[in-house]
């Protein structure tokens, strides 16, 4: 059984589709929607590719079935949307995270497309109540559940354009190896003759022993610690765990002292090991 959670501070991409949905005047029913998401009257929710199937228990003995999609993007307008997104490595970054990065939609917009809804008539909805609207409680009620799950995996909202998780993040890693392993062929190939390449897996490797004389130990550059250069730390003014901040720095200083004498210590004995 799903469960309505409303939050009120919903990640942009689920308030998004909130958004999009009340500009095309789809309220939902918000009251009876919104309650019957709530109680738990959603008492399935199943993707089946870009399709989602729910089942609501509306007033009659059997629940009512439901399903929403949208459009599918076509393998072509996929590959084009993913290269463009390889391009950015913020992009990556985030979405290998799993995080929606903020201007998402212009990786679409920029390969003709969009990945929320653009009309009324870009979301397909189907309810077998008796209901003659469109949507009706049940399938408002659905929305208002595919709005948290957006919340919860921003991906949900590329599988009902067509593209699982799995295949978008295969798809970014494909392309982002591809690109990492172009400028390095370019380079070979610019390579004198008779010079061979180096070994990348290798290349920062050294199995020879180090001369003791060029073990060096000194103390660190600047007289700040970490928490100095960092301010003062926001703790509980009042209550049973209030804390002076002076009185915790003082403590922390203390611990960052000790253990930049034992890091000292530990290194002296490895270079002392290391000339015996």
């Amino acid at each position: 059984m799903a469960s309505y959670n409303p939050q009120a501070n919903r990640e942009w991409w689920a308030q998004r589709w909130f958004d999009v949905l009340e500009s095309f005047g789809r309220t939902l029913r918000s009251a009876r929607a919104h309650t019957y998401a709530r109680e738990g009257n959603v008492l399935s929710i199943e993707f089946r590719g870009p399709k989602v199937l729910a089942q609501v228990q509306g007033t009659a003995p059997d629940p009512y079935q439901v399903s929403i999609s949208l459009d599918p993007f076509d393998d072509e307008q996929w590959s084009y949307v993913i290269e463009t997104m390889s391009q950015k490595a913020m992009f990556s970054a985030k979405l290998l995270a799993g995080e929606m990065p903020r201007n998402i939609e212009a990786v679409f917009t920029a390969n003709g497309l969009s990945l929320f809804p653009l009309t009324k008539f870009d979301i397909h909805s189907r309810c077998n109540c008796p209901d003659k609207a469109n949507p009706c409680k049940h399938i408002g009620a659905v929305y208002y559940l595919l709005g948290d799950r957006f919340g919860d995996d921003p991906f949900v909202l590329f599988q009902l354009r067509g593209r699982t998780k799995e295949e978008v993040i295969a798809g970014l890693r494909h392309l982002r190896g591809a690109q990492r392993e172009a400028p390095v062929a370019e380079a070979e190939k610019a390579m004198p003759e008779g010079l061979a390449a180096p070994d990348l897996e290798r290349f920062w490797s050294y199995d020879a022993q180090l001369e003791p004389s060029l073990v060096v130990i000194a103390p660190p550059l600047g007289a700040d610690t970490v928490l100095q250069a960092l301010g003062p730390i926001p703790l509980a003014a009042e209550g049973p765990a209030a804390i002076a901040p002076q009185v915790a720095l003082d403590y922390l200083e203390a611990i960052y002292q000790a253990a930049s004498q034992q890091a000292v210590m530990a290194a002296m004995q490895v270079g002392n090991d290391t000339a015996d």
